[in-house]
């Protein structure tokens, strides 16, 4: 490691404008996921600890800092969408952050569509060119190293639905460039995209 590198321990502190953990850690893919109360009140929210953890199943996640609104809806019901961000509905997207009562329908807020799923009976959004339907699999609370309780809920679900845009389907493979995702950056309100310059291909090396 470059002598000259800047070194921290979290628990101190780092010295830093902005946490360097997110903008390191990035870009991250957006977990902008949609559920409902048990007393049917719609929800939406974009969580920026999101990934995709096993084939198969086809298991999603995502990490709630807080047991926030998204958590205990799907707690309650057993299921919730996952709706891809893009660049065309990233106002959308940020409009519902927004921190709000749990009477508030981020959809109305947003000026999003809810669509009814297949699989499950969750909201999900029009507007979003690809969609998982999902069931409730696991929710953790986080622990420290030292076995502490951390105030972050990771939440689990299987994938029993996918929803997919055919114009982003070319000769069988799904065009990701095409579709345009938006992903988390660093900093208080950096977002990224791609487009298909980017793209480079490596085999396996038992392929």
């Amino acid at each position: 490691m470059n002598s000259n590198a800047h070194f921290y321990r979290p628990s101190e502190g780092h010295g830093l404008t902005h946490n360097p953990f997110n903008s390191i850690v990035a870009p991250r893919p957006i977990g902008w996921v949609s559920s409902r109360s048990a007393d049917g009140l719609n929800n939406l929210a974009p969580y920026s600890f999101f990934n995709a953890f096993n084939y198969t199943p086809p298991l999603v996640g995502f990490a709630s800092v807080g047991y926030k609104h998204s958590v205990a809806n799907i707690e309650a019901t057993g299921m919730f969408g996952w709706n891809l961000a893009t660049e065309a509905n990233a106002i959308a997207m940020n409009k519902s952050s927004a921190s709000v009562d749990a009477d508030v329908d981020e959809f109305e807020l947003a000026g999003l569509t809810p669509a009814t799923g297949r699989e499950v009976d969750t909201p999900i959004v029009a507007e979003a060119p690809v969609v998982f339907e999902c069931r409730h699999s696991q929710t953790l609370q986080l622990t420290a190293a030292d076995g502490s309780q951390t105030d972050t809920w990771l939440v689990l679900g299987e994938v029993v639905g996918v929803h997919i845009d055919s114009a982003l389907i070319v000769d069988g493979v799904f065009d990701t460039a095409a579709a345009q995702p938006i992903l988390r950056g660093g900093g208080p309100a950096d977002y990224f995209t791609i487009d298909a310059s980017m793209c480079f291909r490596m085999a396996r090396p038992d392929s």
